[in-house]
């Protein structure tokens, strides 16, 4: 099993007006690109309940998976996500997955 840093991104909207949009990005390390949208999940869902109980979001986890940024009022559309190798900015090639 070969730990490689991953990217998630995951569509958002607002949910008061649908309109404005824009994408969520995850990235940290994983084993495919189906465990990094597995940890991304997860660590939305953890900082999306400290949010709701007036608590403060964790910070990056072991493994490199945080959530800062949360936008509360934006919907995640986690059926669009996609996930794949985190590829270097200056990098031509593309390595997502859907």
């Amino acid at each position: 099993m070969r730990l490689r840093i991953y990217e998630v991104d995951v569509p958002i909207h607002d949910t008061t007006d649908p309109a404005r949009r824009g994408v969520h990005v995850f990235t940290g390390v994983a084993d495919s690109p189906a465990a990094a949208l597995r940890r991304a999940h997860e660590v939305y869902d953890a900082a999306l309940a400290a949010h709701t109980a007036g608590r403060e979001i964790p910070g990056k986890q072991p493994d490199q998976w945080g959530a800062a940024g949360l936008r509360p009022g934006w919907q995640m559309e986690w059926p669009a996500a996609r996930a794949g190798l985190w590829n270097d900015p200056v990098s031509t090639s593309s390595g997502f997955a859907l």
